[in-house]
């Protein structure tokens, strides 16, 4: 949103609030450009719509400064939720299941979503109920941290689900 400073005000009478935010009253757009000038700041017009519009002595360089600031900070502080994915075969070992596992509790507890895939290669595809189970098993083992987004569904030679961290009380405050 771009304010109207100093030159770009047209209007006839303006109510002036000064830099320390007390009322001036209303006068002539001359008159309150030249209380400007006087005290080295600008005049920006913060309400057009009002009537007369209101408008403030203030630094603009220094107020502009400071709102891209603001919303650098505010920026800062967002965290975007990635989708991790996380790859097994039917035939998958116990010790490789759990370092699998491992590896999507720490995606889910750093907040991110977790695909989960398992890749049937041959005759596997005739035993995608072996599958179906590994990922319910799967699921089982993150239960206390996530919740299943999407049942396990067939896609071709793949079968994917779903994973979310539960939001808990304690992050939500």
């Amino acid at each position: 949103m771009s304010h109207q400073i100093n030159d770009e005000i047209r209007d006839r009478e303006v109510r002036l609030i000064s830099a320390t935010g007390e009322q001036l009253g209303i006068m002539s757009a001359r008159e309150a450009l030249a209380r400007a000038e006087e005290a080295d700041l600008d005049l920006v017009k913060i309400s057009p719509t009002a009537n007369p519009p209101v408008c403030k002595l203030m630094d603009y360089g220094k107020y502009k400064f400071e709102q891209a600031k603001r919303e650098k900070e505010a920026r800062k502080n967002q965290h975007v939720v990635e989708i991790k994915e996380v790859r097994m075969s039917p035939g998958i070992d116990v010790n490789d299941f759990n370092v699998k596992l491992r590896n999507a509790m720490k995606f889910l507890s750093e907040g991110n979503r977790v695909k989960v895939t398992v890749r049937f290669r041959g005759r596997e595809m005739a035993h995608t109920d072996i599958g179906r189970d590994l990922l319910q098993k799967f699921a089982a083992g993150c239960a206390e941290i996530a919740v299943m987004d999407k049942d396990p569904k067939l896609d071709g030679r793949h079968m994917n689900m779903f994973l979310s961290p539960k939001v808990s009380k304690e992050t939500s405050k």
